[in-house]
């Protein structure tokens, strides 16, 4: 089964009142969904990548980045790799998804 998983990995130890908090979380949400939605119509006659599970956030710079959890084949990596660079994400370094601050 090929499945496509875009998730936004969201700080939820800072105050989820402030109005910024708010506003940069449901940015966040958007990215994820129109990025899934992208990766929906880009591997639509594509059967054979298996699973897809990426993650964005926000780095400590408040910029977003982004990782591919599961071994993908290169040609999936490289088209993930090129729409995020075409939308300022940057490559998320140090994957620690259990210590995410």
């Amino acid at each position: 089964m090929d499945t496509i998983t875009v998730r936004a990995v969201i700080d939820f130890e800072t105050k989820p009142k402030a109005p910024l908090t708010r506003m940069m979380n449901e940015r966040l949400e958007r990215f994820a969904a129109e990025l899934h939605t992208y990766l929906d119509l880009a591997l639509a006659g594509d059967q054979n990548f298996g699973e897809l599970a990426v993650y964005i956030s926000y780095n400590s710079n408040y910029a977003v980045r982004w990782t591919i959890l599961h071994q993908v084949p290169e040609r999936i990596s490289d088209l993930v790799a090129q729409k995020c660079a075409g939308l300022g994400f940057i490559a998320w370094k140090n994957v620690d998804l259990y210590r995410f601050k």
